[in-house]
């Protein structure tokens, strides 16, 4: 079993900043793409951001160049710094990772964290 854990979200003024955290634990052997997702109150879930194993990421056009998503794969851990936020920001963040949990076979599997909340008002 793997385990996602995101922490970081809460209220924030427009323009302020927070940063997001996404642990992994459990039965790993090697994350490939971890991504961030998010949900606002009505819309569809939306992928805000990925990076794979390697680093490379991409950004949806809605945050490019305000948001910057890292990871750790010495901790198991992503990150996601926001910045200049804004109220159309505001969702539940869930943090999403493909998942090779033993050497024996190639097979990844996907999991999902239970999402933290972000509200930017003021």
């Amino acid at each position: 079993q793997v385990q996602l854990v995101e922490s970081g979200g809460g209220l924030v003024q427009p323009g302020g900043s927070l940063r997001l955290s996404c642990a992994a634990s459990g039965d790993i052997f090697n994350i490939y793409t971890m991504k961030w997702y998010r949900q606002a109150p009505g819309k569809q879930r939306e992928l805000v951001a990925s990076i794979n194993r390697e680093g490379t990421t991409n950004y949806n056009d809605a945050v490019k160049a305000r948001f910057i998503i890292s990871r750790d794969n010495a901790k198991n851990t992503m990150y996601l710094q926001m910045n200049s936020l804004k109220p159309e920001d505001t969702a539940v963040y869930y943090c999403h990772a493909n998942v090779q949990t033993t050497s024996l076979i190639t097979r990844s599997d996907d999991y999902w964290g239970q999402g933290t909340q972000v509200t930017v008002s003021s």
